[in-house]
C-alpha cells in the first residue's frame, strides 16, 4: 500500500499548519489508487492497449509528448511500443476510489470538527481550516454545509489567536464562494456584524479578509440589507475606500462591495449620508419616477459641505428643475427641498442659474394658491433668496415672459406686493431676496427706483417692530442697504408717529452679548443722515443717546467681547453717537448732554482703540467739539480801574488774568467746554497724524485744525502744536499727498503754521515743502490755491505785492 491520504493530496502549502492527520486515523491507500505517473490518487482512470492503469489527464500528457518529439508510441511502465492510444475508462477501480475518498474524507470532517472547538491547540485548528479549503476547491461545499461545520468557522472567529481569526475569515470566504446557500447560512444572527467589527480592527490583514468576505457576501442581493443594517458597515466601507493608508486590493474590495450594495434604497441614503453621494445622483437621473421621488426627498434632508454641493449641482441640477416644474406636488416638493438645500453656498447657485432655475423658480412665486401651496412657496422664496446671495448678473437674467429681469419694475412691485400680503415666514424669506439685490451697486439702483415707484418704504420700515427675530433682521438688513440713497425718506418714516425709530432703538439695546441683529440696526441708524435735526433731537427725546453712551462703555470694560458682532457694533455706536456733535449750535439739550457725560473724554479715550473706523470717527467728534469750544469759552471779566487809577494811570500795574485757556482765552475745561488742551486729546491727535489709513490722518487732522481756527489765539494753537510735537507730521503729510482732501487739509493747516515767523523761518529753507506748496498753487483748487498762495508769501516765495488772486 502507499502511503497515507496527507502524504499524497496537495492542501496547498506544506508548512507545519498543513492539515496532517495522524495514519492510524485514515483508511489506508491501496497502490492501485495511485497513477504511475502523476503518483497522485486517480480520479478518472483509464486502461491503455496493454491493460495497465492511468490518470486519464497523465497518459494524454505522455501521449502527446511522444508524438511531440517523434518517439515511439510506448507504454510509461514496461517502455512496450504501443500500436494504438485508446483509452477504456477503469469505472469500477473509480467507483472504488470515489467510495474509499468519501469514507477517508468523513474521517477527516469528523477530525476537523473537534479541532473546532474552542480549547484544542492552534496548531491543530489551523490545520483543520486548511483542509475545510482544500474540500470547496474540490467544489464539495455541500459537504461542509451538511457538516454543519459553517456555524463552528465563525465561532473560530473569537478565537485570541490572530492567526485562527485570519485563517477563518479566509476560510469562510472560501465557503461562500458562489454559493448562496452557504451565504444564507453564514449571514445568519449576529455573523455579519461580527465580520464588520473586522473592518476597524488594527491589524490590515484581519481587515483584508473581512472586506474580502463582505464582497462575496454582497454578491447575494438578499444580503445586502443586512449588511447595510449593520451599523456602521457603509459609513467604515467608505471611509477605507478614500483611505490612503489601506493597500489597494483592500480599498478596490470596499469599492467593489459598496458597488454591490447599492442595489438596496436603503444602503444608497446611507451611503449619501457618509459622503458617497455618486449612487443616489445616479437614481435621481436614472430611476423610476417613483425612485426619482424618493432620492429627491432625501437629497433635500442632507447636510452637504460646499464643495459637494457644487457636485449635486452640476449633476442633477438639471434634473431636479425639471422635476420642479413637473404637475405632481410631491415631486415638486421633493424638488424644491433638495434644491433649497443645493443653492445655498455661492458656486453652486451660480451652477444652478446656469442650469435655468430663475424662471420656473419666480413663475411658481407669483402663481396662485391653487397652483402651488403657500408652504413651497416659502421653499421657492428661500432658493431665491439663496441664489440672489451669489454675484450673478440679475439684471440683464430674464426671468419673465417679457424678457423681465429680476430687478425690473414690475417684478419687484411683485415681490413687494407679496411682501405685504403673506405670513411672517415667507416674508422674511422675500426681505431676504430684496436684500440679497440691493447688495450689488449693479442691481441696488434699480431696486431703490421700484421701491419709490411703489411707495413702499413705510411699509417696510413698519418690520422693525415684528415679533419675529428673522423677519426684523431681514427689514433692517434691506433698509441699511437701502440707507446711502433713501436716507432721508427712510429718516422721515422713522420719525413718524408710529413709533419705528423708538422700536430700533429697542433692538439696539435689547441684549447684553452684541448680535447680528443689533449690529445691523445700529449701522442703519448711523446711516442716516447725520445733520437731520428732527431724527436727532426725537432721538435725544427718546433718551437714544444716553443708551448709545451706556453701550459703548460697557463694551469698553470688555463685557460682550464673546460676540464676533462687537466690531460692527461698536462701529455703529460710535457713529450714532457722532450725529449728537453736529447740533451743538442750536440744541441746548446736546450741548447738556456732552457736558454730562463728558463725551469730549469718551471719544478721547476712543482714540486708542485699535478699530480704524472708530478712531476716525471719534476724531470728527473732537473736531465738532472743539469747534464749540471757542463760544462755550467763559471770557474773563476785566474790573473798571478806580478813580485814583484813573488820575493816576501811572502807578497803576496792568491785571494778570490766571487759569486762562491759551488758546480760546477763556476759563476752559474738557468737560464744560470741550476744550482739547485738557487731557490727553492732543497729544493722541497727534500721534495719529501718521497712521497708515488716511481716513484716520485727515480726520485727526481736521481736529488739531480747530487750533488754529479763525476766533481762537492761532499764534498760541501754532504753539501748542509746537509742545506736542505736531508740527514735523503735519509737514509730512504735505509732502506726502496721499489723498486731495487731506492735502487741501494740509495745506490750510501748513498756512496757518508759518504765520508764525520761526516756524516760517525755518521752513523756507526747506525746498521739499516749498515745492509741496508751489505743487499745491498750481495744480490745486481756487481755495487752495489761494491758500497755497499766502503759505508762500510767508516764506517768500512770492512777493507781498502780487495780485494774482482778487481779494475775496
Amino acid at each position: 500500500m502507499a502511503g497515507s491520504w496527507d502524504e499524497s493530496h496537495e492542501l496547498g502549502s506544506q508548512s507545519d499548519d498543513s492539515f496532517q492527520f495522524e495514519r492510524q486515523h485514515i483508511e489506508p491507500i491501496y497502490d492501485a489508487f495511485i497513477c504511475p505517473l502523476s503518483k497522485q490518487i486517480m480520479k478518472d482512470p483509464v486502461s491503455i492497449e496493454n491493460g495497465q492503469t492511468f490518470e486519464r489527464e497523465a497518459i494524454e500528457k505522455w501521449f502527446n509528448e511522444c508524438r511531440e518529439n517523434n518517439r515511439k508510441l510506448v507504454c510509461p511502465l514496461t517502455l512496450k511500443e504501443l500500436k494504438t492510444t485508446d483509452m477504456n475508462p477503469s469505472i469500477a477501480l473509480r467507483n472504488t476510489i470515489e467510495e474509499w475518498s468519501a469514507r477517508n474524507e468523513a474521517v477527516q470532517l469528523d477530525m476537523a470538527r473537534k479541532s473546532l472547538t474552542p480549547g484544542c491547540p492552534e496548531i491543530d485548528t489551523l490545520r483543520a481550516l486548511r483542509f475545510v479549503q482544500y474540500i470547496c476547491q474540490k467544489n464539495s461545499r455541500r459537504i461542509i454545509r451538511n457538516a454543519d461545520l459553517i456555524p463552528m468557522i465563525v465561532d473560530m472567529l473569537k478565537s485570541g489567536s490572530r492567526k485562527v481569526r485570519c485563517r477563518a475569515l479566509e476560510t469562510l470566504r472560501i465557503v461562500v464562494e458562489d454559493d448562496d446557500d452557504n451565504k444564507e447560512i453564514m449571514a445568519e444572527g449576529d455573523n455579519v456584524r461580527t465580520i464588520v467589527k473586522f473592518l476597524s480592527h488594527e491589524q490590515s490583514k484581519e481587515r483584508e479578509e473581512a472586506v474580502s468576505l463582505l464582497y462575496e457576501l454582497s454578491k447575494s442581493e438578499s444580503l445586502c440589507e443586512k449588511i447595510g443594517s449593520v451599523n456602521g458597515a457603509i459609513l467604515i466601507l467608505v471611509g477605507m475606500t478614500s483611505s490612503k493608508s489601506e493597500n489597494l486590493l483592500t480599498v478596490e474590495k470596499a469599492d467593489k462591495t459598496l458597488e454591490n450594495l447599492e442595489k438596496n434604497e436603503s444602503n444608497v441614503r446611507q451611503m449619501a449620508e457618509n459622503g458617497r453621494l455618486q449612487p443616489l445622483l445616479t437614481l435621481i437621473l436614472e430611476g423610476s419616477p417613483e425612485i426619482k421621488l424618493s432620492m429627491a426627498s432625501y437629497l433635500g434632508e442632507l447636510a452637504l459641505s460646499n464643495d459637494v454641493k457644487v457636485f449635486v449641482a452640476r449633476t442633477v441640477g438639471s434634473s431636479l428643475i425639471n422635476l420642479m416644474k413637473s404637475g405632481n406636488v410631491q415631486s415638486r416638493e421633493a424638488a424644491l427641498k433638495a434644491l433649497n438645500q443645493v443653492s445655498s453656498c455661492d458656486p453652486s447657485a451660480k451652477v444652478l442659474v446656469e442650469e435655468g432655475i430663475l424662471s420656473p423658480l419666480v413663475k411658481d412665486l407669483f402663481a396662485g394658491p391653487n397652483q402651488l401651496p403657500m408652504r413651497l412657496k416659502e421653499i421657492s422664496a428661500t432658493i431665491l433668496a439663496n441664489i440672489v446671495a451669489s454675484d450673478c448678473d440679475f439684471d440683464s437674467i430674464p426671468v419673465g415672459p417679457n424678457h423681465q429681469t429680476l430687478v425690473s419694475e414690475e417684478i419687484i412691485h411683485n415681490l413687494l406686493y407679496l411682501i405685504s400680503n403673506t405670513g411672517p415666514a415667507i416674508e422674511c424669506k422675500l426681505l431676504q431676496v430684496l436684500v440679497g439685490l440691493t447688495s450689488s451697486p449693479v442691481t441696488l439702483i434699480s431696486v431703490v427706483s421700484a421701491i419709490k415707484s411703489s411707495g413702499a418704504i413705510n411699509s417696510l420700515v413698519q418690520f422693525i417692530e415684528a415679533p419675529q427675530q428673522d423677519l426684523r433682521l431681514a427689514a433692517i438688513k434691506l433698509l441699511q442697504n437701502l440707507s446711502p440713497n433713501m436716507g432721508q425718506e427712510l429718516a422721515s418714516s422713522l420719525r413718524g408717529s408710529a413709533g419705528q425709530l423708538d422700536g430700533l432703538i429697542k433692538v439696539i439695546a435689547e441684549n447684553i452679548v452684541s448680535s447680528e441683529e443689533q449690529a445691523v440696526a445700529v449701522g442703519l441708524l448711523a446711516d442716516l443722515p447725520e445733520r437731520d435735526m428732527g431724527l436727532t433731537r426725537q432721538m435725544l427725546d427718546e433718551g437714544a443717546f444716553e443708551m448709545v453712551i451706556a453701550r459703548i462703555k460697557m463694551i469698553r470694560q470688555g463685557e460682550p467681547r464673546r460676540s464676533r458682532f462687537v466690531t460692527p457694533y461698536l462701529e455703529g455706536l460710535v457713529r450714532v453717537l457722532l450725529r449728537i456733535t453736529f447740533v451743538l449750535q442750536n440744541e441746548p439739550k446736546a450741548v447738556s448732554l456732552c457736558r454730562d457725560h463728558d463725551l469730549t473724554g469718551l471719544f478721547t479715550e476712543l482714540l486708542a482703540n485699535s478699530l480704524d473706523n472708530v478712531q476716525m470717527v471719534s476724531a470728527f467728534a473732537l473736531e465738532n467739539l472743539s469747534l464749540e469750544s471757542k463760544n462755550l469759552t467763559k471770557l474773563p471779566e476785566i474790573p473798571p480801574p478806580s478813580v485814583c487809577m484813573s488820575i493816576f494811570p501811572c502807578f497803576s500795574k496792568p491785571q494778570v488774568m490766571t487759569g486762562l485757556c491759551r488758546v480760546h482765552r477763556g476759563a476752559c475745561s474738557r468737560r464744560d467746554t470741550f476744550c482739547l488742551l485738557e487731557g490727553p486729546a492732543l497729544r493722541r491727535l497727534v500721534g495719529l497724524l501718521d497712521h497708515t489709513n488716511a481716513a484716520v490722518v485727515e480726520a485727526s487732522l481736521a481736529a488739531l485744525s480747530t487750533l488754529l481756527e479763525d476766533g481762537v489765539n492761532i499764534e498760541q494753537g501754532v504753539a501748542v502744536l509746537m509742545e506736542a510735537e505736531g508740527i514735523k507730521p503735519i509737514l509730512d503729510i504735505l509732502l506726502e499727498k496721499r489723498t486731495e482732501n487731506l492735502g487741501r487739509r494740509a495745506v490750510w493747516v501748513v498756512e496757518r503754521l508759518l504765520r508764525t515767523e520761526d516756524i516760517a523761518y525755518e521752513v523756507s529753507g526747506d525746498p521739499n515743502v516749498s515745492t509741496a506748496l508751489v505743487d499745491a498753487f498750481q495744480h490745486g483748487d481756487y481755495h487752495t490755491r489761494q491758500t497755497a498762495e499766502r503759505a508762500l508769501k510767508h516764506v517768500d516765495k512770492i512777493p507781498n505785492f502780487s495780485g494774482i488772486f482778487p481779494n475775496a
